[in-house]
């Protein structure tokens, strides 16, 4: 067993959900992404020529960031973005202090409301991804962990998730510390992977429909909320209570 692999139970505290029964995605999940991204792309196609020729005026191009990433069942795929920083001749793309000196302001501004990834609703056309799941991991990261990715990617990477909601913002700040790719890697694989993992199989326990209705309606509400102090903490108890209760049931 790879020495990664070995470190997991430790990495996930004892937890007994990397060898607990996972499940298939629901039979309706793949019904409601072909609906709402239908939708999504008549209601946001206007909105996405008009990124797509801000992009192209302001920064240039390539105008669409695109990246291998893992699917379910160990399957790669090409993820699509509206770019949103300088080129990186590294191709490296871990996020941290000396990535987010990159980012450009229409970039910056794209990021805040999540309208970088509007092009992802092209992968959950293709059926590469879901609305709802574990965010798509890099090849290096399940070649390091793959009993890890083995389970978590027993679902479609999901344009939001559990994990998104309840750790993204503490994973943005652990990474804002990290002043080059080698440093935000190590820390990623230390301090994100298996955190990140827990909630994904967390999701993966208590998937629904109705859940996922959930989890889409808070992150529009963490989108427009996460700047505003007053909003913003019932929004994030909201959250905390989410990850509470699926936990409960999980272990249930």
């Amino acid at each position: 067993m790879p020495k990664s692999d070995m470190l997991l139970p430790g990495l996930l505290g004892g937890s007994p959900l990397l060898k607990c029964h996972l499940r298939p995605p629901r039979p309706g999940k793949r019904v409601m992404d072909l609906s709402f991204s239908v939708l999504l792309c008549f209601i946001l196609a206007p909105l996405a020529v008009g990124l797509a020729g801000a992009v192209l005026l302001r920064d240039g191009k390539p105008v669409f960031f695109v990246s291998e990433r893992i699917g379910r069942k160990g399957k790669p795929f090409r993820l699509w973005k509206f770019r949103t920083m300088a080129p990186d001749p590294s191709g490296l793309t871990v996020s941290g202090a000396h990535v987010e000196m990159r980012i450009t302001p229409l970039g910056r501004w794209m990021r805040r409301f999540r309208m970088d990834e509007i092009p992802q609703l092209w992968n959950i056309l293709r059926g590469d991804m879901s609305f709802v799941g574990p965010r798509p991991p890099l090849r290096r990261y399940t070649e390091t962990f793959p009993e890890l990715y083995t389970a978590v990617l027993t679902q479609k990477p999901g344009v939001t998730g559990l994990a998104t909601l309840a750790f993204q913002a503490h994973e943005a700040w652990i990474m804002a510390q990290c002043g080059s790719h080698e440093e935000a890697d190590d820390v990623y694989r230390r301090r994100c992977v298996a955190r990140k993992a827990r909630l994904d199989i967390v999701y993966n326990r208590n998937q629904s429909i109705s859940m996922d209705f959930l989890v889409v309606f808070q992150t529009i509400g963490e989108i427009f909320l996460r700047r505003v102090t007053a909003c913003g903490a019932p929004m994030r108890r909201s959250i905390s209570a989410i990850w509470s209760g699926v936990s409960t049931v999980s272990m249930a």
